[in-house]
């Protein structure tokens, strides 16, 4: 299970021209949030700029009292009732800097769901719409990992974007001020700050690189913590004693991870500090002017605490503006992981003017030399196939595991194009029908179906998702496959939760799924029905039944089978025998046997193995 070097996964650290590129990717990113809720998003925006109006505000009330203060010490009877005005309304502004800063906060978390929920949709959406090999590459599945690491705290940006606005616009009303007492303190200010965010924007490359770097490792991290506590692993897991080997690998992966991450973080935290004592030593002496200027009377004690809580104010300011800074930049490079996985695009091109599907097959589909070969594979898949599958005939596929079987039926549904030649279906290729609509009309179950956690019902509708509701066809399609014997066993009949994940969870055999997954297959009225080593869990006898009852309820209509069992295969019209992906024999099981070749040399291995 050892990780092997993958493909376009970059570990240096990005350039500061890089990273001011990727801000390119922020009008995207919220035009996403201005689509997932555009009241929330302005109620956000108009919060934060009643917000950014408070500090000053209150530096400024704070000045007037302390100066009223002083005033009012030196009078015998003064009239006290303007202070407490003041007093007063640094309480409400203190009240409305609590309030906003709480509704931000909600606003921020309200948005921050809603855009997870929206993006995730998205991704789900667009993945929907890719290639089946495209999510057997490496690459491809690092990208989608990503992008789904982005759909969770995004809105994060959103905060940190907009605390950038609301943040200048308070910096604004500070500095004025300072500049109209002292010009250079600004300046001081600057150089006191620069430091540290010249080295947050260093450490956050260096963490972006480090995390981009480990995606395809934290991918088997993931799937090891799966194979070490799961359900479907547990048994296999207990009877090879699997558990110390698992729980090894996991523990190498995660050391390594924590080993790169404690070392930057200390090196981040060192530097860090000494940053800082920079950012102090030009506040102190900024401060230290604004002291010696009150003791010599040219400003007031009021004033003193103006200057004195802007610059400081100030000084927290741009060190979170410059910090944000760092951080927004870094977040559009993530982005950009998000935006990429958006830019993949199906290899299966859909047809300008499609066909519709013909209502009644004429002619059949026709191989015509076709040939594929699976992205960065050196050997053909397939190659060189060229033969008819007729209106209403029965095809069996024979040949050892590797042959090429179930690309073929993949290539038949379209789940896949040819590398080279074309199938046709009525004479025209078969990338000119509508691809929604020729699905539509093939039914096919796979080997490895999957085992919905949902209900008896839903399990079966998947076949149709179209009819869910219709009770009717679920329960005709359970019978036709005999799984309706099945549904009356069970304490909820047709809506009985299905396997363990869930309360009240009933796990079922194999075979027993079996059924189940081939009830799909009828809820669709398909012209072409393929069976991919459906029935491989069922013995010899039950197989045999469920393909003999296979046949009478699909006359008319063709269909592709695909077994190992030649007491099943010999019910089929024709056999095609494949190896190493081409087709050395194609006839029926009388012509074949008396052909005396691969056909015959396996069927007679096989029932060697009954005698």
């Amino acid at each position: 299970m050892n990780s092997r070097p993958q493909k376009n996964v970059r570990t240096e650290p990005l350039t500061l021209k890089e990273r001011l590129a990727a801000l390119r990717n922020l009008p995207a990113f919220f035009l996403l949030v201005w689509q997932t809720n555009r009241w929330l998003t302005i109620a956000n925006a108009i919060l934060r700029i009643a917000r950014s109006a408070m500090p000053v505000a209150l530096l400024y009330i704070g000045k007037l009292i302390i100066d009223q203060v002083l005033q009012l010490s030196h009078q015998h009877n003064a009239d006290t009732h303007y202070l407490w005005q003041l007093v007063g309304l640094e309480f409400g502004l203190a009240i409305s800097t609590d309030a906003l800063s709480r509704a931000i906060t909600l606003m921020d978390a309200l948005l921050g769901d809603l855009f997870s929920n929206h993006t995730s949709v998205k991704i789900m959406a667009h993945a929907a719409t890719l290639d089946l090999d495209q999510f057997e590459d490496s690459v491809f599945y690092d990208k989608l990992e990503r992008a789904r690491q982005q759909t969770v705290g995004r809105t994060v940006l959103l905060s940190q974007v907009m605390s950038q606005v609301q943040d200048l616009i308070t910096m604004v009303f500070l500095a004025a001020g300072l500049m109209a007492f002292n010009p250079w303190l600004i300046v001081l200010l600057l150089i006191a700050i620069i430091p540290a965010f010249l080295g947050e924007s260093y450490f956050n490359d260096q963490s972006y690189a480090l995390t981009r770097g480990q995606t395809p490792e934290r991918r088997e991290l993931d799937y090891l913590r799966y194979l070490g506590a799961s359900d479907e692993t547990a048994k296999e897991v207990k009877i090879f004693d699997l558990s110390g080997f698992i729980i090894e690998r996991f523990r190498q992966l995660s050391d390594k991870f924590y080993a790169e991450n404690k070392r930057l973080s200390i090196k981040r935290s060192l530097w860090g500090t000494l940053f800082a004592m920079l950012g102090s030593l030009g506040y102190y002496a900024a401060y230290v002017v604004i002291i010696i200027r009150a003791v010599n009377g040219s400003v007031t004690i009021g004033e003193l605490a103006f200057l004195a809580g802007s610059f400081r104010q100030l000084r927290t300011l741009l060190e979170g503006i410059l910090s944000r800074f760092t951080a927004v930049s870094q977040g559009a490079i993530y982005l950009r992981d998000f935006f990429e996985f958006f830019e993949i695009e199906p290899q299966i091109k859909l047809a300008k003017n499609p066909l519709p599907f013909p209502k009644k097959i004429q002619q059949g589909f026709t191989f015509e030399d076709v040939g594929f070969k699976y992205a960065n594979a050196e050997r053909w898949a397939n190659r060189h196939l060229s033969f008819t599958l007729y209106p209403g005939e029965k095809l069996a596929l024979v040949g050892e595991n590797g042959a090429g079987k179930t690309t073929l039926v993949k290539l038949l549904a379209r789940l896949y194009d040819p590398t080279e030649g074309r199938i046709l279906l009525d004479g025209k290729d078969l990338r000119d029908y509508d691809l929604v609509d020729l699905r539509l009309n093939v039914g096919i179950i796979f080997q490895d179906y999957l085992r919905y956690q949902m209900t008896f019902a839903q399990n079966i509708a998947v076949g149709k998702i179209s009819e869910q509701y219709n009770r009717p066809l679920i329960e005709t399609s359970a019978r036709q496959s005999l799984a309706d014997v099945l549904a009356a066993k069970l304490p909820a009949a047709y809506d009985q939760q299905l396997g363990k994940r869930f309360a009240q969870g009933v796990e079922l055999s194999g075979g027993e799924w079996q059924k189940v997954a081939l009830a799909r297959a009828y809820m669709r009225d398909a012209q072409l029905l393929i069976l991919d080593e459906p029935t491989s869990a069922l013995d010899a006898r039950a197989e045999y039944s469920v393909f003999e009852r296979f046949a009478e309820l699909t006359t008319g209509k063709s269909a592709v089978l695909i077994s190992h069992r030649f007491s099943t295969v010999r019910m089929a019209d024709r056999i095609l025998v494949l190896e190493k992906g081409q087709l050395i024999e194609i006839g029926t099981h009388e012509e074949l046997i008396q052909k005396d070749g691969r056909y015959a040399e396996l069927f007679n291995l096989q029932a060697l193995g009954y005698r």
